[in-house]
């Protein structure tokens, strides 16, 4: 990363050095073009750093366009088609850097995130990539075909403008809404946003019976609007979160229902059926514990197992009370109060208009030579490694035209 003043003029500019910046930087540097990269941060990969518990979850195995979502479904599978997850997991082998599968495709680093920042700033300075941090971007005009940007680093012109700068998610690590801006300054529709992959927050009853569960987990299938998760959920000081929760978030809108089945290995009526006649005098609590904790059964039942269904031995139930108990832990059905917004969202759902852009170069319809790559579109993965799947299939389609 070069201290000196900017250079006049460049071939490509890039804004913002995160994974799909860096990945259209470095596929463009190989073609032989002076490509400049301009970052507002302090730190190149910043989100990179941080995801995955500080190990980097970069990609997952089975990626497949039915992992992503987006007003236009059909848009992400050309990129993903010409860079697969294969393709990163074989420049990864080649900077020899050791990882392993956590599960469901999931591919973490052995060691640390900065592993792979490593690997792309080593592929930039192979490629004569130019890196600037702390650096500000003050206005972009019209130059000709071309573009002027005016910074707080001085004036610097270029052919072809590469948006980069990500979505609204995590604002501490510096996310805003500049690439919106850009957008909308060349005509494009940007489509409503709001937080993905994100924990729900309750309220009320609800709320004050669950906070004593805090930082307890369970296996569970969860969901909304037609989409279905089994992974972990995870109860929290302000509501639900985990891997269930975070995947399920994306496709919820205020007002609509969750379903929850708490124990969805089994047929829980039937499974209390058999224990009503193999252990008729073991109280409620304690069977429901064995599928789950002791801490999670009692407060479960002491939020739902109230009146003629309070836990007492199993003996003492009709067949039609253990059906309505299993109802209760197998179709729990609640309204979220809200989600914790963009403060903790791992992505940001809308944003740019897929109809604006070129499936094949990312380039604007509108604007010749104006790219778009990564999150700031409207193209947004599962949990589990598909965003940095679709920051680097996005920057490197982008990264072979501009």
């Amino acid at each position: 990363m070069s201290i000196s003043s900017l250079p006049k003029q460049t071939d490509v500019i890039i804004i913002g050095a995160g994974a799909a910046g860096l990945m259209t930087a470095i596929t463009a540097g190989r073609r032989g073009r002076k490509v400049l990269v301009l970052d507002h941060a302090n730190k190149v990969g910043k989100k990179i750093l941080m995801s995955g518990g500080g190990r980097c979850n970069f990609t997952n195995m089975y990626t497949e366009p039915s992992n992503f979502l987006s007003e236009n479904p059909h848009f992400c599978k050309s990129a993903l088609s010409r860079y697969t997850q294969w393709d990163f997991i074989e420049l990864v082998a080649k900077h020899d850097i050791a990882y392993h599968e956590k599960k469901l495709g999931q591919l973490f680093c052995d060691h640390k995130a900065s592993d792979i920042v490593g690997m792309l700033q080593d592929e930039c300075q192979q490629a004569k990539v130019d890196i600037r941090l702390h650096c500000d971007i003050e206005k972009i005009a019209d130059k000709g075909e071309g573009f002027v940007l005016q910074t707080s680093l001085g004036v610097v012109t270029c052919e072809s403008l590469v948006v980069a700068t990500g979505g609204l998610s995590i604002p501490t690590m510096g996310a805003t809404g500049f690439g919106y801006n850009i957008a909308r300054q060349y005509g494009l529709n940007c489509l409503a946003t709001t937080a993905g992959l994100v924990p729900f927050t309750l309220t009320g009853e609800v709320k004050a019976s669950l906070v004593t569960l805090a930082g307890n987990s369970l296996e569970v299938s969860i969901s909304c609007n037609g989409a279905s998760f089994s992974e972990a959920m995870l109860f929290t000081h302000r509501g639900l979160s985990g891997p269930a929760v975070l995947q399920i978030s994306s496709y919820w809108q205020p007002g609509k229902d969750i379903e929850i089945n708490l124990f969805p290995q089994l047929n829980l009526a039937e499974f209390l059926n058999r224990m009503q006649r193999e252990r008729p005098k073991a109280e409620l609590k304690s069977i429901l514990s064995e599928l789950s904790t002791k801490k999670i059964a009692q407060v479960l039942c002491d939020l739902w197992c109230t009146g003629n269904l309070v836990s007492r031995p199993i003996n003492q139930y009709s067949p039609a009370e253990l059906a309505e108990i299993a109802e209760c832990f197998q179709c729990w059905v609640f309204k979220p109060s809200g989600t914790e917004g963009y403060r903790t969202a791992e992505v940001t759902l809308g944003g740019v208009d897929t109809d604006e852009l070129s499936s094949k170069t990312m380039m604007a319809k509108k604007r010749d030579g104006l790219y778009f790559v990564g999150e700031v579109m409207d193209v947004s993965g599962h949990l589990g490694g598909f965003n940095f799947q679709w920051a680097w299939a996005s920057g490197f389609a982008a990264g072979s035209y501009v």
